[in-house]
């Protein structure tokens, strides 16, 4: 699940983050990535905890558990990293996700248990890009729409690149 149209709707990024709804663009991915310092990746991770749980996973502990595939979009994510490494382009990676209730059937509308985690997710969100060098601000108009694609987060700490 992604939080990517909430956060476009209700915040002001510094130049240096970019937000991008990924959904399973795979390898057409590749070109952003190896732009990026750092990607923050926003998608539901199952990986065998209560529904609603926050996950936060490295990219390196992700290429370790492909074969458990606890991200729905894991292998193409790890695939893109793996020719993003091999350009010599690799940036940092998080993922930050909510154990869904199900992964199918597929749905467009969030369970309650996931509904009940998106501020927190979100907050989560905020934090990666503050970390990662990005700013932003709340909007006076954001009112927040959830969508349950991948996203992503792209950018550097100097501004040369995106979140």
């Amino acid at each position: 699940m992604h939080l990517v149209h909430r956060l476009q709707a209700s915040y002001e990024f510094s130049d240096n983050v970019e937000l991008l709804d990924g959904g399973t663009l795979g390898l057409r991915l590749l070109d952003p990535i190896t732009q990026a310092d750092h990607v923050i990746v926003i998608d539901a991770v199952q990986n065998g905890a209560e529904p609603g749980t926050i996950h936060k996973i490295s990219a390196e502990v992700l290429a370790k558990k492909v074969a458990f595939k606890n991200s729905i979009h894991q292998l193409d994510l790890v695939e893109t990293l793996a020719y993003a490494e091999v350009l010599g382009r690799r940036p940092t990676c998080v993922i930050l996700g909510i154990e869904p209730l199900e992964i199918a059937p597929w749905g467009t509308s969030l369970t309650p248990p996931v509904a009940a985690k998106l501020g927190a997710l979100e907050a989560l969100v905020l934090e990666e890009i503050h970390r990662a060098g990005g700013t932003w601000a709340l909007k006076a108009d954001g009112s927040p729409e959830a969508s349950e694609e991948m996203g992503y987060v792209f950018g550097d700490s100097g501004g040369n690149h995106r979140h």
